[in-house]
């Protein structure tokens, strides 16, 4: 093995707050961008009263510092069993460990507080247990760097898109559907300076919310609910004038767009016009299709300029959800694309974002820029990240 070959895992736990996903990755050095191999990839579900405790903190309102520092803890020991769980089952030697971190709080525009106007994000979860537990250096705390450059902290996966998906002869799109929506789009031939990346909106998480107030459940397993259901579309329309689908890119968002209060907003008004679930659910996954397609028409098409067609692939828990994705077909076909899931190109769904973060671990480890200006706006590349050695 060359010094710039390693084992890394990537760990990630996304804005939908239902477990963590481990990505075990062998990354080398290649000759334009590095190559990657998924070796496993294991998910675990948090703990009932872990997850609780997250999603009570996630842009809480009001909280204590014991509750904050506990969880963050809290959250170290449950990667790190993760990690060992994974290790468990696929003997390989590890070299490293890149895990995102669960976001409490993200906020990549500048707002005033104690006298300065300034951005700030936060993910949780402790290095140093992690490190600790396994013995192995830990990288963490991607998101800042990026955003002291200018840039939005967000969305970092488009350098794992770029790695794994840049083609000479297909534009690419790579969209991802996890509590919030998110999509990378790679014109034909581009170089990474010409890779279009942003946060659409809402993914799951709306519908989430919705499936677990109104039917006691933690999501709509496949969308069947909202099969049953008929779409609201006076309750759609007004969502999507909602000021966020206007934003030009680059653009992030989360639950302090679109998470519990947003949610029980769209609830009220779902039932001003019908008491039925099954329209309520409908409505919020018609919500998630039509802002993916409205936002990829109007800010990525004119720039594939693909004569063979677009390849769409989509990844994460809403690639899962069968009436979600018949949405986004029903939309985004007539505009030239042809819908796929990441597993189709190699690359399994659930794997991908961890995927990303151990890629990220790797750039970092080399010294290496991790982010993508176009995607997040920085003014510069820059090595993103904190390592914690052991």
């Amino acid at each position: 093995m060359s010094a710039k070959t390693m084992t890394v895992a990537g760990i990630m736990s996304g804005t939908s707050a239902d477990g963590i996903d481990v990505a075990l990755v062998r990354i080398a050095d290649g000759k334009a961008r590095p190559s990657l191999t998924l070796l496993a990839h294991e998910g675990f579900a948090f703990p009932a009263a872990l997850r609780r405790a997250v999603l009570a903190a996630m842009n809480a309102a009001s909280t204590s510092t014991a509750e904050l520092a506990r969880l963050n803890w809290r959250l170290g020991l449950a990667y790190a069993e993760a990690v060992r769980a994974t290790l468990k089952r696929h003997k390989v030697e590890l070299d490293l460990i890149g895990c995102h971190g669960q976001t409490l709080y993200h906020q990549p525009r500048a707002a005033m507080y104690a006298g300065r106007n300034f951005a700030c994000t936060w993910q949780a979860g402790e290095a140093q247990v992690m490190a600790a537990t396994l013995g192995i250096p830990v990288v963490s705390n991607f998101r800042p760097a990026d955003m002291l450059a200018g840039g939005q902290g967000a969305p970092l996966v488009p350098l794992l898109d770029y790695v794994l998906f840049a083609n000479s002869k297909r534009g690419r799109v790579l969209q991802n559907i996890g509590g919030i929506a998110n999509l990378t789009a790679i014109p034909v031939g581009a170089g990474a300076d010409k890779v279009i990346a942003f946060d659409n909106g809402p993914g799951n998480m709306v519908i989430d919310v919705l499936a677990q107030k109104l039917c006691q459940k933690r999501f709509d397993r496949n969308g069947a609910i909202a099969a049953e259901g008929t779409v609201i579309e006076p309750v759609l329309a007004r969502a999507l004038r909602n000021p966020y689908f206007q934003l030009n890119p680059p653009r992030t968002a989360g639950r302090e767009q679109f998470g519990r209060e947003y949610a029980a907003k769209f609830l009220a008004a779902c039932q001003r016009h019908s008491d039925k679930p099954e329209d309520a659910l409908a409505t919020a996954t018609a919500l998630t299709a039509e802002t993916i397609a409205q936002s990829y028409k109007r800010f990525c098409k004119s720039k594939m300029k693909s004569g063979n067609g677009v390849d769409y692939i989509v990844s994460g828990g809403g690639a899962r959800n069968h009436t979600l994705m018949a949405m986004l077909t029903r939309r985004l076909e007539p505009l030239g694309c042809e819908l796929a899931a990441s597993e189709e190109f190699g690359l399994p769904a659930e794997a991908k974002e961890a995927a990303a973060f151990a890629l990220l671990a790797w750039q970092t480890w080399h010294h290496l820029p991790g982010n993508v200006p176009a995607a997040t706006g920085a003014r510069r590349p820059v090595i993103l990240g904190q390592v914690t050695h052991v």
